[in-house]
This record gives C-alpha cells, structure tokens and sequence, in this order.
C-alpha cells in the first residue's frame, strides 16, 4: 500500500510495513524511516453532581445523537486528563466542575480508544448546552433515562460512581476489552 507524498524528514512515498524490530504494519518512509505510529486515543470525561443530581448532556452530533451521556470528549494535546475534563463539562455544558478523583478506566479496543472518567462536583448548578448538546439537564439517580443513555461506558461511569458514592479511598474500575 502507497499513499501520496508524506512531507517528513525526505518526504518519500510511505508504504505499509512491518518496521525492523517492530511486529506491527505502520505506515513507513523508506527514503527517510519514518514511522507513523497510530495510537489509541484519550476520550476524557466526568460524572458530575450536583448534590444529588447527575449531569447529562443530550448528543447534538454523531455518534448517536439524541442520546443522553456525561460530558466527555477527546483529550487536546498539551493538556492533562483533569484539564480536558473540565474543558470537556465547560464545552459541553457550560459547567464549571472541580475534578476530583478518577473512577474509571475504560478500554474501547475496537475503536483504539481509552477513556478515563473523573468523580466530578459542579461549583454552581449554572449550565446551559455547548454545540455538541441539545440539551442538558439534572437527573436524579432514579429518573436518569437508562435506555436513552448514548454508550457502554456513560453505563459503566455512572453505576461506578454509585458504588462509590460514600468512599473516600479506592482504585478506579478498569473495564475490559469492549
């Protein structure tokens, strides 16, 4: 496989190879030996409170919009976890949260994707949606819409957060391959 010209170190064609000591098919620049290594991608996040309310964000884009999940998105370059978090719930919902501890460690392997997902508490109940939401809204725990809920891991995050809800100390879940 060739692509077109890639404008790295010579800039030759790349081809699709298994690099020397490598046991993976990347994509590889015979002229100059770069390697173009495609890693799994952050989706950071947070199941955020208000006393005894849960914020939800209703999808305004794919995938699956219309669907209710946290505020949660990729993690930028240049920022930690904690602060794509809290840029997450302020893009999503216009929410200013204080991060606390990680939760959650969830590994979508058929999507190359890992999610980490903070216990979050809103510094004031002011929200209102971002671009990517049609809405939000505070669910309390019994009215949360379970089957409109968008992915595995909004499940995952928020039935966690329940089993800790009174903890002080523990270890994040780590869910498995999905």
């Amino acid at each position: 496989m060739t692509s077109n010209s890639y404008e790295q170190g010579k800039a030759g064609p790349i081809h699709l190879k298994v690099p020397p000591d490598d046991t993976i098919e990347r994509l590889t620049c015979n002229e100059c030996g770069f390697i173009n290594y495609i890693n799994p991608k952050v989706i950071v996040g947070a199941v955020c409170t208000w006393g005894n309310k849960f914020l939800l964000c209703k999808r305004a884009i794919e995938p699956r919009i219309g669907f209710w999940t946290m505020p949660a998105g990729f993690m930028e370059e240049g920022e930690t976890s904690l602060e794509g978090a809290k840029r997450e719930a302020w893009e999503e919902a216009g929410a200013n949260i204080e991060v606390n501890e990680l939760i959650g460690i969830y590994n979508i392997a058929r999507l190359s994707q890992v999610h980490l997902i903070y216990r979050a508490k809103l510094i004031d109940n002011k929200v209102n949606a971002g671009p990517e939401s049609q809405e939000v809204r505070f669910f309390s725990w019994d009215d949360i819409p379970w089957i409109e809920l968008a992915f595995p891991s909004v499940h995952w995050a928020l039935n966690h957060y329940k089993e800790l809800e009174n903890l002080t100390e523990f270890s994040p879940r780590k869910e498995g391959r999905v």
